[in-house]
């Protein structure tokens, strides 16, 4: 039997997975209404068809909040959320309860694989001590690996079985332990000589495209500036062959690897008395950049003799990316915020987040305006920060009295629209 632990963006697809090829699965999740929704064959999580709940109930497949239940699992997945604290330092405070909440019920012959974005050294301070409270010997009769996660949400190009999977164990029985647990699942698997080597190949993955975001960001004010289409430039570079990989600018990072990632790094490195300066640089100018866009804002209605305050300003795409339903460190958060703190009277339209959902650190009693010609042409300005398909990008441009694009949408030059 499969155990995974955190039943959530990274957790559903893996409990899929693995039900769909016929293994048993048990879920475990500190969110009964999440265990009752899965139980019952519902997802809460837009991509996924309630359909293939429902099949893996029929194959077994149950959720629970009883963590004793783990003694039931032969391998047990990790994938708990590791957030920033409000000092944007590491919070391992989901992964360390988790471990504290199961070591009680491990028992010889497990594996346990922690799957969240960590920095290196964390399966080996942190996981270690914990499973082996108990009399177990990571190595000998419990392993330990660590395999990090790469689920894109809504990427239909890729699946969890089609993406490669990094797998580092903490000795080399632990890594063979890790291996078979992950063969039948996942396609191509890249074993790794240690869980600090896979920890820290995942935060690569995640801070190079920070760094490459953030130099884009950067480049889009000094075009803007110049009065230079940084898309059109950005185009015009792809087509080069070699040597160069297209990021787009916009307003903000969100999800919840590449906001964060880096600082799990950067924290780690000052242990080594390191200054990691250019990560940190870019995570300046990535989360400098919602500034930017309420700015690009404040401009365009003094433009038309009108304040923040007062004006009705609608955020278009509230979630991190475009075509999902997954508002993790959503851009768009602190742009409605920036709205609400300065007087404006704020709305949104989102197909995909139709009520502004539960969030640790954000709160909004709105919900999902339909986007009409109506509705549009009474707002003073909206502001594009997802830029969804399902949007009638036509419509937006003939009703709109003031479009805040921070996507480029818009290519053509028009008065109203105002590049951010």
């Amino acid at each position: 039997m499969i155990g995974i632990v955190g039943l959530g963006y990274v957790g559903q697809p893996l409990m899929l997975r693995y039900s769909e090829i016929g293994y048993r699965v048990l879920g475990f999740d500190l969110d009964q209404q999440r265990v009752d929704q899965l139980n019952g064959g519902y997802s809460s999580i837009e991509h996924i068809e309630n359909s293939r709940i429902e099949a893996a109930g029929q194959n077994g497949f149950e959720a629970t909040t009883d963590f004793s239940r783990i003694a039931e699992a032969d391998g047990i997945m990790l994938c708990v959320p590791t957030p920033l604290s409000k000092y944007r330092e590491p919070d391992l405070s989901f992964v360390t309860n988790t471990c504290d909440q199961i070591a009680p019920y491990l028992r010889e012959g497990q594996v346990i694989a922690l799957e969240s974005t960590t920095y290196p050294g964390t399966t080996k301070e942190e996981i270690l001590p914990r499973l082996e409270m108990n009399g177990l010997r990571v190595g000998e009769n419990v392993f330990a690996v660590y395999s990090p996660e790469r689920e894109d949400p809504a990427n239909s190009k890729f699946t969890t079985n089609t993406i490669p999977k990094v797998v580092g164990g903490h000795t080399e029985a632990c890594l063979k332990a890790g291996l078979a647990l992950y063969d039948q699942a996942i396609d191509t698997l890249v074993p790794v000589s240690s869980t600090e080597t896979a920890e820290m190949t995942k935060l690569l993955e995640n801070i190079h495209r920070a760094v490459n975001i953030g130099l884009v960001n950067e480049m889009k004010i000094v075009a803007d500036r110049m009065g230079i289409d940084i898309f059109e430039v950005i185009d015009a570079a792809a087509t080069k062959p070699f040597g160069f990989t297209p990021y787009y600018p916009g307003p903000g990072l969100g999800g919840h690897c590449i906001p964060i990632d880096p600082f799990y790094l950067t924290w780690k490195a000052r242990e080594y008395n390191i200054n990691t300066r250019f990560i940190e640089l870019a995570g300046e100018v990535n989360a400098a950049m919602p500034d930017y866009v309420f700015g690009k804002l404040v401009g365009a209605l003094n433009e038309c003799c009108k304040p923040v305050r007062g004006s009705k300003i609608m955020v278009l795409g509230i979630a991190y990316k475009k075509n999902v339903d997954d508002m993790r460190e959503s851009p768009s958060v602190v742009l409605m915020e920036m709205v609400r703190d300065n007087g404006g009277v704020l709305s949104y339209s989102d197909p995909h987040v139709p009520e502004f959902p539960r969030m640790r650190n954000h709160a909004f009693d709105l919900s999902s305006e339909e986007l009409t010609a109506g509705i549009l042409s009474e707002q003073d300005a909206v502001i594009l920060a997802t830029n969804h398909d399902v949007f009638d990008y036509d419509m937006i441009l003939r009703h709109a009295k003031l479009i805040i694009d921070t996507r480029g949408v818009y290519r053509a030059s028009n008065e109203h629209v105002v590049r951010a």
